[in-house]
C-alpha cells in the first residue's frame, strides 16, 4: 500500500503537467482568436467560433481513443505486462492514423456543406471556408499528436507532455504573429500557424517513442477488435465531454442567430474562449489523475484509489472558486483582449453575458471529475451518464426551456441550469462508486 506522501507526489507529478498542457492548449487557442480579432476583424472572430464545433469534434475523436487507450495501457502496466501494453499502444496509434486519413478526404470533399451546416452566414462563409480548409490539411497531426501526448504520461514521462505542448504553443503564437499581422494572411494564416504547431508537437512526442526510453514502444501487434471496442467504450465519456463543446457551440450559435442576432456571435466567441480555458483546467485535473487511479485499480489497492480521488476533488474545488472569482473580477480586462472598448455596446453586452455565464464555473469541475473517475476505474456507463447528460441531453433541454421562459436572455443562463441538474446526478454516482470501492466489491478488471 502506498503512503499518502508518495501518492501526493505522484498526483502532483501527473496532474500539474496535465493541467499545464491543457492550459497552454487553451491559451494558444485564445491567442488565435486575439490575433484574428485584431488583425482581421470581428466577423473573422465570429467565423473562427463558427468553425469551433468541427475542431472540437476532431479533438473529441482523438480523446475517444486516447483516454480509452491510456486507461487500458495503464492497467496493463500495473499488472506488469509491458509487452502487451506496447501492443495496445501501437494498435491505437495505427487506428488513429487510418481514421485521420478518412476524415481528411471526407472533410475536404464536403467543405462547403460543413461550413453551411456549422452556421456560416453570407458575411462569414468565406472566412469559415478559409479557416477550416487549412485546418483540415493538418487533421492527422491534430488527432495523433494528442494521443501521443496522453500516452506519454502512461509511459512515465508526464513532464514531456508539457514540454511538447509548450513547444507547440510557442510555435503557434510566433507563426500567428507572422502570418496574420505581418504577412496579412488573415484567417488562413491563423489556421496554418495552428497546423504547423501540431506538426511540431507530434514530432516531439513521436521521437520520444522511437527512442524507446520508456516501457511503451512501437512494436508488432495483432489487430484485436475486442481491444478496440474496450478502448472506445472507456473513452466514450471523455469524448462526449469534449464533443459536448461542439454540440453546445453549434446549438448556441443557431439560437443566437435566431433569437438575438449575428452581432451576439462575437460575444459568444469570447465566452467560448474563456469557457474552454476553465473546462480544460477541469479536464486536465481529471486526465492527470486517471492514469494513477487506473494503475492502482489494476493493482486492487483501494485505499490508494480513494486517496487520489480525494486529492482530485480538493484541487477541483479550489480551481472552481478561483476561476469564478478571476472571471467576475477581471471581466473587463478579459473582454478587452478581444473587443475594442470603442465598440461600447458590444463590449458592455459581452461583459454582462460573461458574468452571468461564469456561475457555471463553480459547478462544472465536480461533474467533469466524476465522469473522469468513473472512466479511470472502468465504469464507462456511469461516466457516460454524467458526460452525456452535461454535454448533450441536459444542456439541450435547459437551452430550450430557458429560451421559452426568457427568450434570448435565457441563452446565457442555460449552461448554469444544466450544470446544476447534472451535479445532482453526479453526486449520486460518485457516492455509489465510493461505496463500492470502500466495501472492496471489485469487479474483474477486464482488459481483453
Amino acid at each position: 500500500m502506498e503512503s499518502i506522501k508518495d501518492l501526493k507526489s505522484q498526483f502532483k507529478k501527473y496532474v500539474i503537467p496535465s493541467v499545464s498542457a491543457m492550459w497552454v492548449f487553451s491559451l494558444y487557442s485564445m491567442v488565435d482568436g486575439i490575433f484574428v480579432s485584431k488583425g482581421v476583424g470581428s466577423e473573422a472572430l465570429a467565423a473562427v467560433n463558427i468553425s469551433t464545433p468541427y475542431i472540437n469534434t476532431i479533438f473529441a475523436l482523438s480523446i475517444l481513443f486516447s483516454t480509452g487507450a491510456t486507461t487500458v495501457v495503464s492497467m496493463t502496466l500495473g499488472r506488469g505486462d509491458d509487452k502487451k501494453a506496447s501492443e495496445y499502444f501501437t494498435l491505437n496509434t495505427i487506428v488513429l492514423v487510418i481514421l485521420s486519413a478518412i476524415i481528411l478526404v471526407l472533410s475536404l470533399s464536403n467543405l462547403d456543406r460543413i461550413a453551411v451546416f456549422l452556421g456560416a452566414t453570407t458575411s462569414t462563409l468565406e472566412y469559415v471556408k478559409g479557416y477550416l480548409g487549412n485546418i483540415i490539411l493538418f487533421v492527422g497531426f491534430y488527432i495523433v499528436s494528442y494521443s501521443l501526448e496522453v500516452l506519454i504520461k502512461s509511459d512515465g514521462y508526464p513532464h514531456l507532455s508539457t514540454i511538447g505542448v509548450v513547444i507547440s504553443a510557442i510555435t503557434n503564437i510566433v507563426l500567428d504573429y507572422v502570418f496574420v499581422l505581418k504577412l496579412n494572411w488573415g484567417v488562413e494564416g491563423a489556421a496554418i500557424a495552428t497546423g504547423f504547431a501540431r506538426v511540431f508537437s507530434f514530432s516531439f512526442f513521436f521521437i520520444h517513442f522511437l527512442r524507446r526510453k520508456g516501457k511503451l514502444r512501437f512494436t508488432k501487434f495483432k489487430f484485436d477488435f475486442d481491444i478496440i471496442k474496450r478502448i472506445v467504450s472507456i473513452g466514450i465519456p471523455d469524448c462526449v465531454t469534449e464533443a459536448s463543446m461542439a454540440v453546445v457551440v453549434l446549438l448556441f450559435n443557431q439560437s443566437i442567430l435566431r433569437f438575438i442576432g449575428e452581432d451576439a456571435l462575437v460575444s459568444y466567441s469570447v465566452i467560448c474562449y474563456v469557457n474552454t480555458l476553465i473546462l480544460s483546467t477541469m479536464i486536465g485535473i481529471s486526465q492527470g489523475m486517471q492514469p494513477i487511479c487506473s494503475y492502482y485499480y489494476g493493482k486492487k489497492d483501494r485505499e490508494a484509489v480513494l486517496n487520489i480521488l480525494d486529492m482530485g476533488l480538493k484541487v477541483v474545488k479550489v480551481a472552481s472558486v478561483a476561476s469564478f472569482l478571476i472571471v467576475v473580477i477581471f471581466t473587463n480586462q478579459i473582454v478587452s483582449m478581444f473587443i475594442d472598448k470603442i465598440d461600447e455596446n458590444m463590449f458592455n453586452y459581452t461583459v454582462t453575458t460573461l458574468r452571468v455565464f461564469s456561475f457555471a464555473f463553480l459547478i462544472m469541475g465536480y461533474n467533469v471529475i466524476t465522469s473522469g473517475f468513473c472512466t479511470a476505474i472502468g465504469r464507462p456507463m456511469l461516466a457516460g451518464v454524467v458526460s452525456i447528460g452535461r454535454g448533450v441531453v441536459v444542456i439541450t433541454i435547459s437551452l430550450v426551456v430557458m429560451l421559452f421562459l426568457f427568450g434570448g436572455k435565457g441563452i446565457w443562463i442555460a449552461t448554469v441550469v444544466s450544470e446544476v441538474v447534472v451535479l445532482v446526478m453526479a453526486r449520486m454516482i460518485m457516492r455509489s462508486c465510493r461505496d463500492e470501492i470502500e466495501e472492496s466489491k471489485y469487479a474483474d478488471v477486464r482488459i481483453a
